[in-house]
């Protein structure tokens, strides 16, 4: 696993965590499924799309920058 892949999902983890929300409720928020979410958060999804990083970042009103950038 790279760890570009794994900050992101750390990053998704941490704002998510941080705006107090569940993974469901990000999942509905940015109208993407919630297998995504947890994929994305564990590492497990080695592809993520700019459409669905979009979406993410919009829901936790944040910059994709937020969700790509290494903490």
């Amino acid at each position: 696993m790279s760890k570009e892949k794994l900050s992101i999902g750390l990053n998704i983890r941490r704002l998510r965590k941080k705006k107090g929300i569940s993974q469901d409720k990000l999942s509905k928020i940015a109208d993407v499924t919630y297998p995504t979410i947890i994929k994305l958060e564990s590492g497990g999804n080695d592809n993520p799309t700019i459409k669905t990083l979009i979406k993410i970042a919009d829901a936790l009103d944040v910059s994709i920058d937020d969700l790509i950038t290494s903490i």
